[in-house]
C-alpha cells in the first residue's frame, strides 16, 4: 500500500511541476492545484497508513496512538483542501482580469513569435 501511495505522491507532483513550467496561466493554476493534493496525499501519509484503526476512543480500549488514527493530519489535509479551494479561486478571478486587460492568456502576458505565425 505504501508504495501505491508514493507513486501517486510522485506522478501528482511530477505532473504539478510539468505544468507549472507551462506558457499559459491555467496550466499553471492547474499545475498548482496538482502539487498541493501531492502535498495533502503526503501529509495525509504521515498519519501511518493504518487499517481497521479506530477513529475515536472507545470504553475498554487503551487511548494511545497505536490503537486509534491520528487526528493531526486529517485536521491539517481538510484545513488545507478548504485554503486551495480559496487559492484556485482567487487565481482564477485574478487569471481572468489579466486575460481581460492584455487579450492574452500567457503568464508572461505575451505571445511568442512561434504561435503569432
Amino acid at each position: 500500500m505504501e508504495i501505491v501511495l508514493a507513486l501517486a505522491i510522485a506522478i501528482l507532483t511530477g505532473s504539478g511541476v510539468y505544468l507549472l513550467l507551462r506558457p499559459r496561466t491555467f496550466q499553471v493554476i492547474m499545475g498548482l492545484t496538482l502539487i498541493s493534493y501531492a502535498v495533502n496525499l503526503f501529509i495525509f501519509s504521515m498519519g501511518r497508513l493504518k487499517v481497521d484503526s479506530e477513529p475515536v476512543l472507545r470504553p475498554g480500549i487503551p487511548a494511545t496512538l497505536a490503537n486509534t488514527a491520528d487526528p493531526m493530519p486529517q485536521a491539517l489535509v481538510l484545513t488545507a483542501i478548504v485554503i486551495g479551494f480559496a487559492m484556485i479561486a482567487l487565481f482564477l478571478v485574478v487569471m481572468l482580469a489579466s486575460r481581460g486587460l492584455t487579450g492574452t492568456d500567457h503568464v508572461d502576458g505575451e505571445e511568442s513569435r512561434e504561435t503569432r505565425l
